[in-house]
């Protein structure tokens, strides 16, 4: 019930139709709301943190899912091979709420720590932080692991509390939709946000063209995701893709997703030569506390690694976790993050040692 509501609202979203004409007076609101929120922060910048370490937000305008984590794992990456030590922050959506801040690496239990920031931490290795207070998450990573020297915040870009020193929105080719706000529209802030922003990562299925809205953007990037290993979460085999697919060329395989937009999954696999029956789209953050498989009468279903993260409890040897890369139309915008982290990172050593300098004056 849930997923078909969130499809009737998404269709109408793309369109100026009467759902779009009748919510306008609601949205009117909405945006006014987020207007004077921002509004009040610019006009008390005190109460903004901004951290001595670079600060990156990926975030999004357009409410749901449109592939923010794989670009948050991408950029973690290609930091790591340039030769910094990223930190990640992130509210922890689904985890259970403390009063203080979580962090660690490693493996991590998704009930503490949410979907996301688990994967993330699971493929990358890094430091993860979570918190909705996003400057506790900071001070919580940052003395526990005092080696990072960037931090990657895993959405926030609606955190006005959170300074930020790049700003990275992940798109998808729905766009911003019908332009509107919500709830008549699908953005959190209006369509003009986009023009703000340092990046602006449109991401597509193969033969999936671009939304013609990044015309006033200053660096947009085209991303694709395409599976690169399979992994059997029951033994912890795994085999390149390519590889996967001989083995398994005759078996009756399903898939499943609870992610935003579960036929992203779908769809990737179908183009890469996986015809699934059924695909199995639950709602997002599905806790998998009982599997919804028992009775599912195929050799091999294969999951996301955002799900892989809570069902290789089940113990399923029919389980496959896909692992998927992102490749970019112009990879070296990574090479520009990095030029850009560097001078932001000089320039607020020099601050703070001028800072210290006065201090002891």
């Amino acid at each position: 019930m849930r997923a078909r509501l969130e499809q009737a609202l998404h269709a109408a979203w793309q369109k100026n139709g009467p759902f779009s004409h009748i919510m306008r007076p609601l949205s009117w609101l909405y945006g006014g709301v987020v207007a004077r929120r921002k509004a009040a922060w610019r006009r008390d910048p005190g109460r903004i943190h901004h951290d001595t370490l670079p600060v990156v937000v990926v975030g999004n305008i357009y409410i749901g899912g449109t592939g923010k984590t794989p670009v948050v794992i991408a950029v973690v990456e290609a930091l790591k091979l340039r030769g910094w030590h990223p930190g990640v922050i992130s509210r922890g959506y689904g985890a259970r709420a403390g009063d203080a801040p979580r962090a660690d690496q490693g493996l991590l239990d998704p009930a503490l720590f949410g979907d996301e920031p688990s994967l993330i931490a699971a493929q990358t290795g890094v430091p993860v932080s979570v918190h909705p207070d996003r400057k506790a998450a900071i001070h919580k990573l940052r003395r526990q692991f005092p080696k990072v020297d960037v931090v990657i915040s895993d959405d926030g870009l609606q955190h006005h509390a959170l300074g930020r020193d790049i700003e990275i929105i992940v798109q998808d080719a729905r766009g911003t939709g019908n332009g509107k706000v919500l709830p008549s529209g699908p953005l959190r802030e209006p369509a003009t946000r986009l023009a703000s922003a340092d990046f602006v990562i449109s991401n597509l299925l193969p033969g999936e063209h671009p939304p013609g809205n990044t015309a006033d953007v200053a660096h947009p990037v085209v991303m694709t995701m395409e599976p690169q290993t399979v992994e059997h979460l029951e033994s912890g085999e795994i085999l390149p893709w390519e590889e996967w697919l001989a083995h398994h060329h005759e078996d009756r395989c399903a898939a499943a997703a609870a992610i935003g937009r579960p036929e992203r999954f779908f769809d990737m696999l179908r183009q890469h030569d996986v015809a699934v029956a059924p695909a199995i789209a639950l709602p997002d953050h599905y806790d998998y506390a009982r599997s919804p498989f028992e009775g599912l009468d195929v050799d091999a279903i294969l999951v996301t690694a955002k799900d892989a993260v809570k069902c290789r409890r089940l113990n399923d040897p029919r389980l496959h976790c896909v692992h998927a890369a992102a490749r970019f139309d112009d990879p070296e915008w990574l090479d520009l993050l990095d030029a850009m982290l560097r001078a932001i990172a000089q320039r607020k050593r020099t601050a703070g040692a001028a800072e210290a300098l006065h201090s002891g004056v």
